[in-house]
């Protein structure tokens, strides 16, 4: 697989238990000889809720919050989101089948939404920056944080009748018995006017150049769910 150095890791949320009971402030006589009763803490907390989950149906990848992207091809196949994208999925097309007798490398597209915590403007600037951010969790994820880029590009653009900012860059790839010397990250930001984005991220393999223009081309085909 594409070089999957470092997972991300996602911030876990404490739930405290409250209990409360009509009676328990009312005084009640105990039986003669009774040595009280006892007082029984529940055990388990429920856990955190995980964060939502996109997929992909048929021909679309679908993020959690029903915006869609069409797939990149019929020979892409579904894979673990793994760039750090919130509520969102992603697809894959091996390159190089058991290029290291056991991995894989190929090329990865991912589809969802910018992480709730990071707040942008719907500005030029704004956009560019949310960009920026999602960029960085992608290349860390899926390339770990001492990833070397060059090369790098911004651009505006429009997708949906929305404003957005595109990212390309190029990161160095070494690794033995594997011909490629790098690959190509991009980033795509969609301001969804309701003080979110949408992001795919797209990791093509430097001898497979095509497929960056059909990425560009199923960025500009994102519909946003009203």
């Amino acid at each position: 697989m594409v070089l999957v150095v470092a997972a991300l890791t996602a911030t876990a949320l404490s739930v405290g238990w409250i209990w409360t009971r009509a009676d328990a402030v009312m005084p009640v006589d105990l039986p003669s000889g009774n040595p009280g009763l006892r007082t029984v803490n529940p055990s388990i907390k429920p856990s955190a809720t995980p964060p939502p989950k996109g997929q992909v149906l048929g021909s679309l990848i679908v993020a959690a919050n029903k915006d869609t992207m069409p797939i990149m091809g019929s020979a892409w196949t579904t894979t673990g989101e793994r760039s750090g994208q919130y509520g969102g999925a992603a697809i894959w097309l091996t390159v190089h089948d058991n290029y290291n007798n056991s991995a894989d490398w190929g090329n990865f597209v991912s589809f969802g939404q910018l992480i709730p915590t990071f707040k942008f403007a719907s500005t030029p600037a704004g956009l560019k920056s949310a960009a920026t951010q999602a960029g960085s969790r992608a290349i860390v994820g899926l390339y770990g944080e001492g990833a070397k880029i060059s090369g790098t590009t911004h651009k505006a653009i429009t997708v949906d009748g929305r404003k957005g900012h595109e990212i390309t860059t190029r990161v160095a790839v070494s690794a033995p018995k594997l011909k490629e010397t790098f690959s190509t990250v991009l980033i795509a930001v969609v301001d969804r006017g309701d003080g979110t984005a949408a992001v795919s991220i797209g990791d093509i393999a430097g001898t497979t150049p095509t497929w960056i223009q059909v990425w560009r081309t199923k960025v500009s085909q994102i519909k946003i769910s009203r």
